[in-house]
């Protein structure tokens, strides 16, 4: 089995996509997400932007590993929304996303199987005008050291080219000395190399984050 270390996923929110059945409307809208904290406030968004409307059905999935998702029908008949819109993320394989599909009742009935159809359609359209991009999954890890060391631990990370997401300084209580602190992340294809070279480094010490 060929190892994966990337995922798709979509960079920006996508624009209001209209999608009519039976004088029904169906806005659809798509955002990227790293987290399920970021999923209501997106929807109170859209809460505010459609005060007219019934039901504010989404599929959400985080992740590309261990993956987290969720699909609700807010009123909708059981598995009617939430699923179908769910669907059509697998069928594109993207992930860190949110689609939202807020339906304005239009007076006319569309029976399950209508609803299946135009809440799928509407998550496929509104995929289909999002620019999918590729990202690696990342490892992070600190790597901690007594200031002396501060070179050793640089020429690695410039030799591997490693991505320094933050360091800092601070004073070592033991020793009364200045303590180098820095995360790091990698691609996870590289991160057992990564691990091993600064573990078996004297007076430096790695931690998996």
């Amino acid at each position: 089995m060929e190892f994966k270390d990337t995922y798709n996923t979509i960079e920006f929110a996508s624009e209001e996509l209209l999608f009519k059945e039976k004088n029904s409307k169906f806005f659809g809208y798509a955002y990227p997400i790293n987290s399920e904290e970021e999923v209501k406030p997106l929807i109170e968004i859209l809460r505010k932007q459609h005060p007219n409307a019934g039901h504010f059905c989404y599929a959400y999935q985080i992740g590309a590993d261990l993956v987290t998702y969720r699909a609700n029908d807010d009123g909708e008949p059981s598995n009617s929304a939430g699923m179908p819109i769910y669907g059509q993320i697998q069928s594109f394989s993207v992930t860190n996303i949110l689609i939202v599909v807020v339906r304005i009742f239009g007076g006319v009935k569309l029976g399950v199987g209508g609803l299946i159809s135009a809440y799928k359609t509407t998550a496929q359209m509104v995929l289909e005008t999002c620019e999918i991009v590729e990202k690696t999954i990342d490892i992070h890890f600190t790597i901690s050291f007594d200031y002396q060391n501060m070179n050793k631990v640089m020429r690695v990370i410039k030799e591997k080219k490693l991505e320094i997401v933050s360091q800092e300084m601070e004073i070592n209580e033991i020793t009364s000395l200045p303590m180098g602190k820095i995360e790091i992340k990698t691609r996870k294809k590289n991160a057992e190399m990564v691990f091993d070279i600064f573990n078996s480094m004297f007076e430096i010490e790695i931690n998996r984050l």
